[in-house]
């Protein structure tokens, strides 16, 4: 079945060379472009190839062409505006009358700082919906609840210290927060401050804090401040942050839909007597952020858990839990065979007691020996029965000689990438919600990343997996 598409370009915008881009990466499509009418380009597309063309449209630097690709991605999407007190807030109309534009439907929250630098009747007016300030307003109950799960997106902008500080620590005095704590949808920040303020330390720290709770950052820009200074601090100016979302609603940010992928997280406990076992202290955030990033872009995820105190609600990613690395070899290899994708972050214990008492072991004079026997390796094993479309990514954590160990563990097993860890840095490995990795490749060099939170460690492991594969495909 083929589909229409029109939508304006003057004859000097639709340039050959803007034609050609799109003739090259939409091989499918049928372009017209009426001698009658020139301003008019039809694109017939068939639905399968139609992420080529939004592809296609996000990369020209064409202006026409990138407001039909943000038209074409936030229509009909239900945005949540919160608006808290900076001066930034008085570019918030212009910002709501964009997104509806678009083909948004916004309602607006509103700190009572926020009042003081733009009016609630303003943003009332542009958003076609009442502003909302409390919890209730005289006899009616603003059902918090009910606002996180009608939204597709809430976006704090500008978002202040103030209330940056709030979404960090998770304090609720307010609507705009308590909406924020309800919120199922993706949750995007624009964080609007003074220099001096953004590069405090404290707000460092609850930058952090809220990037590990999977909320998108709108990177404030550079430029003249409220303050009179010149420097870093500034809100996103309102037509950036609409390119932000329509960037993440469209089909392009989903690479990976379609495909499943499997990650292993958290550590294995082999069972001594029923109170005792050998473990180690993984706490599988890390497995679990990368689960979360693939999900993100798209792919259909198996977690395969080890006990871990940790958890995720993506609504694309299914858990399995486990506890022995015998259950998380049978678990994983069960999904593999389906996989596209498997990432093992698991701290998979080498050995288990050969023998398991069935009753506590009373403690006794002299010594006591364990017998210990190796359990199964999960990435040899993988790597072994690897199909040529699959991508396989395994974890090193070392004391001494990294690379020399991680790009041996890459060989021996088929791996595709091993993501180094190294005791040995601060901040990083069990425990903590920051990690410092080396990924290792057989085709390039090694690619240190610096200290970062998990989350966007596991951005950047999705980032490389998705360049593995394209090498796959072009080779």
């Amino acid at each position: 079945m083929r589909t229409g598409l029109t939508f304006s370009c003057s004859a000097v915008q639709a340039s050959h060379a803007i034609l050609c881009k799109f003739i090259q990466n939409a091989l499918h499509f049928t372009i017209h472009l009426s001698p009658q009418k020139p301003d008019h380009i039809k694109i017939y597309n068939n639905f399968k190839t139609q992420r080529n063309v939004l592809h296609t449209l996000h990369s020209v630097k064409n202006r026409n062409l990138q407001v039909l690709f943000i038209h074409m991605s936030l229509q009909g999407k239900k945005i949540i505006l919160a608006v808290t007190g900076s001066i930034a807030a008085y570019k918030t109309p212009h910002f709501v009358r964009l997104l509806i534009k678009a083909g948004a439907e916004v309602k607006v929250l509103i700190t009572d700082a926020a009042t003081h630098f733009v009016s609630p009747l303003s943003l009332a007016t542009v958003s076609k919906h009442p502003v909302l300030a409390n919890v209730s307003d005289g006899a009616t109950w603003n059902n918090h609840v009910e606002l996180g799960l009608w939204a597709d997106a809430m976006i704090v902008a500008p978002c202040s210290a103030n209330t940056l500080a709030k979404l960090a620590n998770g304090i609720c005095d307010n609507l705009v927060c308590a909406v924020y704590l309800s919120a199922r949808c993706p949750v995007f920040i624009a964080p609007a401050m003074d220099e001096d303020m953004w590069l405090h330390p404290s707000t460092q720290v609850n930058m952090n804090k809220v990037r590990s709770y999977r909320n998108h950052i709108i990177p404030v820009a550079h430029g003249e401040l409220a303050s009179g200074l010149v420097g870093e601090g500034r809100m996103a100016e309102p037509e950036d942050m609409v390119k932000h979302l329509s960037r993440f609603f469209s089909e392009e940010n989903k690479p990976l839909k379609g495909l499943k992928a499997l990650v292993t997280a958290g550590p294995t406990y082999e069972r001594i007597d029923p109170v005792r076992f050998i473990g180690n202290f993984s706490s599988g955030k890390m497995g679990i952020a990368i689960a979360e990033a693939l999900a993100d872009k798209g792919a259909q995820v198996t977690l395969v858990l080890g006990p871990s105190r940790e958890h995720t609600y993506h609504s694309l990613v299914n858990t399995v839990h486990v506890e022995s690395a015998h259950e998380m070899y049978e678990a994983s290899t069960a999904v593999f065979k389906e996989a596209d994708i498997a990432v093992l972050a698991a701290a998979v214990a080498d050995y288990k007691p050969q023998e398991q008492a069935t009753e506590k072991i009373k403690k006794k004079e002299g010594e006591l020996t364990l017998t210990l026997t190796k359990t199964q390796d999960i990435l040899a094993s993988l790597g072994k029965i690897k199909q040529p479309g699959q991508t396989l990514i395994g974890f090193a954590l070392e004391t001494n000689n990294e690379l020399e160990h991680a790009t041996k563990k890459l060989n021996e097993k088929n791996a595709d990438m091993i993501v180094l860890n190294s005791l040995r840095d601060t901040g990083a490995g069990f425990g903590h919600d920051t990690n410092k990795i080396t990924l290792v490749r057989s085709s390039s060099s090694p690619i240190a990343l610096p200290l970062q939170s998990k989350a966007e460690a596991a951005i950047a492991i999705v980032d490389q997996i998705l360049e593995l594969r394209h090498a796959k495909k072009t080779v």
